[in-house]
């Protein structure tokens, strides 16, 4: 059996966006490890210098989802393109706690609102730039 997981590289951001997702979205920080704590040193010219204490791997978990994440070369400017990250939840009221927290800092793409497909359906951008979707299934 496969599995499919996203693996978000913040590029220096991580920890940060590890505490936006634990409040805007309940995630849980299964695992964390700092590259300083490595068993192996990363290859010469993989991160950037004084990356010690930054993020080598982490793991959430959001409801039932597991996403990985890292700091990943800490070079700074972490680029998210081409996918959104879809959160479905129970009820309207909790689509527009979970659109709001997301949109904190970042950009609301379309409006939470009806759609023909979902009583509650939006997508925002979050700080990171990180595109998510919000719906409550029908």
């Amino acid at each position: 059996m496969q599995t499919v997981q996203p693996y978000l590289f913040f590029e220096g951001r991580c920890e940060e966006a590890l505490e936006f997702y634990r409040n805007a979205l309940g995630a849980e920080v299964t695992m964390l490890m700092r590259f300083k704590d490595s068993p192996e040193a990363p290859p010469p010219g993989t991160c950037a210098p004084g990356s010690d204490a930054k993020i080598m791997h982490a793991s959430m978990r959001i409801g039932q989802t597991e996403v990985m994440a890292s700091d990943g070369r800490c070079a700074g400017a972490p680029s998210f393109q081409g996918f959104s990250l879809s959160v479905s939840v129970a009820s309207e009221a909790e689509a527009d706690k979970v659109f709001a927290a997301l949109a904190a800092g970042g950009q609301v793409v379309m409006a939470l609102d009806r759609t023909f497909f979902s009583p509650r359906f939006g997508m925002v951008t979050d700080r990171f730039g990180v595109s998510w979707m919000v719906i409550v299934p029908q």
